[in-house]
């Protein structure tokens, strides 16, 4: 019999733009499954093109205006871009995700999530209208 273990939960969360705290709603899913790991990980896959999922500071909620504001001016939203299917926000959501990312891997530790004191999960919505997002948590490793 195996001491390995893995499985995948889908996690719906909704934003409009802006970057959020999400770790609690995250581990409210998650944390059964992950108590039941010794030491593995949880891969968090964001199911989408135009948002992005980060591991941040998460003590200070100026760091999620400040990290919005920076992703503003690096890619601004403007007529001076070719993809502009959904709207002047549609290039920029796309450069964006693509700069961040759309999944983090966290270690498990003794059936927890083993992320530093102030660190979190941070999820950044780059559409301006309210969207619905979509994360695969696949949680895997040695069972206790």
């Amino acid at each position: 019999m195996s001491n390995y273990y893995i499985i995948q939960k889908e996690i719906t969360l909704s934003f409009k733009k802006g970057c959020y705290i999400i770790t609690n709603d995250i581990l409210k899913i998650i944390s059964n499954e992950v108590k039941k790991i010794k030491v593995g990980t949880v891969n968090l896959f964001l199911m989408h093109t135009s948002a992005a999922i980060t591991v941040l500071e998460s003590y200070d909620p100026s760091v999620m205006k400040d990290l919005n504001n920076c992703l503003d001016k690096i890619v601004p939203e403007g007529n001076f871009y070719l993809h502009t299917d959904e709207g002047p926000d549609d290039a920029p959501s796309h450069i964006k995700c693509a700069m961040i990312g759309p999944s983090i891997t966290i270690p498990i530790t003794e059936g927890k999530i083993n992320m530093g004191t102030w660190q979190g999960i941070i999820l950044c919505e780059f559409r301006t209208s309210l969207k619905q997002r979509t994360i695969l948590a696949t949680i895997s490793g040695m069972k206790y």
